[in-house]
């Protein structure tokens, strides 16, 4: 409890708009474990106050960090090298980064959307990140179409790759089902060239697409750096995901880092995002 009392005083300060030190922010984070953020779960904080957002963030425990804004070369604001900076003195660092890139894209116009990736590569690179993730597509019509975007994400995972960063997708249910009988989610991992493009897995949504994840992550064993831990609510409140059974098999596949999301709340947002915190950093199963 006394993680809990520390972050509630924490809170309340920050709020008040107290100013506190690195070193005494990291007296607090005494975690071990590398749990990982992604910060779309703070939306609405992130967009307000970024900077006391990620201080309180620290404050729990987190270690690691999957951004999910990038506007006009800034990150929540804040340029590439000054938002590495404020985080690393906080105690965590930037793994991960979801971008979406070009709003639409058209064969026709590859050469221009793989400037603009190669813009975004540059800049995430300088803020240390090793992966770069598109979040979603649309839905393709047709096996062609989706061909067309594969051999997209094929020449941007090699600017990635180019470098030292690696280009991957992270799916939703939507890319489990069927184009002309072939599963998209499926296609795309066995078409895509595993030296040029990962796979992000949602735990969460997989099992809401009908795949369980841990059969997932075995049939597909290598293509998972990258997982999300989600679930309906805070980590383990629904009681319907395997989570022990998810990270064993992510493990074996080899992962290399993890992030919880949390997109709907029982509590405010900081508070659901502790509790998940503390539900993995308890669980012997994660590392």
């Amino acid at each position: 409890m006394k993680n809990r009392r520390d972050f509630l005083k924490l809170s309340s300060a920050l709020a008040a708009g107290a100013l506190f030190q690195p070193q005494e922010l990291l007296a607090l984070n005494k975690a071990k474990k590398p749990i990982g953020l992604q910060l779309y779960s703070l939306r609405e904080d992130m967009r307000e106050d970024p900077q006391n957002t990620l201080r309180m963030v620290a404050s729990i425990g987190y270690k690691s960090l999957e951004t999910a804004s990038y506007a006009d070369g800034k990150v929540y604001g804040m340029e590439p090298v000054f938002f590495r900076k404020y985080i690393e003195d906080l105690g965590m660092r930037l793994r991960s980064a979801h971008v979406g890139g070009p709003r639409n894209y058209e064969p026709s116009q590859k050469q221009e959307a793989l400037d603009w990736w190669k813009k975004a590569i540059a800049d995430h690179k300088a803020m240390g990140a090793k992966y770069i993730i598109k979040p979603s597509m649309p839905i393709p019509t047709s096996l062609s179409e989706l061909n067309y975007w594969i051999d997209y994400y094929n020449s941007i995972g090699e600017i990635a790759k180019k470098s030292g960063m690696m280009f991957g997708f992270h799916n939703h249910a939507r890319e489990f089902e069927a184009i002309e009988g072939h599963i998209m989610m499926d296609h795309m991992i066995e078409m895509t060239d595993p030296k040029l493009v990962c796979f992000e897995l949602d735990v969460y949504w997989s099992q809401k697409g009908g795949q369980d994840p841990v059969e997932y992550l075995e049939r597909y064993a290598g293509r998972f750096p990258l997982l999300h831990i989600k679930d309906e609510e805070e980590i383990g409140a629904s009681g319907t995901l395997d989570f022990e059974g998810i990270f064993k098999a992510a493990y074996k596949q080899g992962m290399k880092d993890y992030f919880v999301e949390v997109e709907r709340y029982n509590f405010e947002p900081l508070e659901s995002v502790q509790q998940s915190f503390e539900f993995l950093n308890n669980a012997s199963y994660v590392k």
